[in-house]
C-alpha cells in the first residue's frame, strides 16, 4: 500500500513539472485569445513596423487570424491553429492605419470572430 501511494506521488509530481511544448508569450507580442466565437481583446492598437501576436486558440475547433486592409486586401494571416495551441505570428511590416482581424474559417466571421486593429 506505501507503495502505491509514494508511487501515484511521484507520478503527480512529475505531472506538476511538465509544460507542454510552448515556450511561452515572447516579449513584447500581443496575446490574442481565440475561442468560439470571438478574438480577446477585439479591439487592438499597435506601432507601425513589425507586430508579433501570440495566438492561443482557448476554443474546441481550429481557428486562424486574418488580417485586412480597409479596401478588403489581405495584408496577412497565421496559419490554422488546433483547439489547444498557440502559436507566434509575426507581421514584419504594416503601415499605420486602420484594419480588420477575422477567422476565415466558415461561417466564424459571420458569427462575430472579428476586431479592429488600429497601428499607429
Amino acid at each position: 500500500m506505501k507503495a502505491l501511494v509514494a508511487a501515484v506521488a511521484a507520478v503527480a509530481l512529475l505531472a506538476g513539472c511538465g509544460g507542454g511544448t510552448s515556450s511561452g508569450q515572447p516579449a513584447g507580442s500581443i496575446k490574442v485569445t481565440l475561442t468560439e466565437f470571438k478574438f480577446d481583446p477585439s479591439t487592438i492598437s499597435a506601432s507601425s513596423g513589425k507586430v508579433v501576436f501570440y495566438l492561443v486558440n482557448a476554443g474546441t475547433t481550429s481557428h486562424d487570424l486574418i488580417i485586412r486592409d480597409s479596401a478588403n486586401n489581405r495584408i496577412d494571416g497565421s496559419e490554422l491553429i488546433s483547439a489547444g495551441d498557440t502559436f507566434v505570428f509575426t507581421v514584419n511590416s504594416i503601415p499605420a492605419g486602420t484594419y480588420t482581424y477575422f477567422c476565415a474559417q466558415s461561417g466564424h466571421e459571420a458569427s462575430g470572430m472579428k476586431g479592429t486593429l488600429t497601428i499607429t
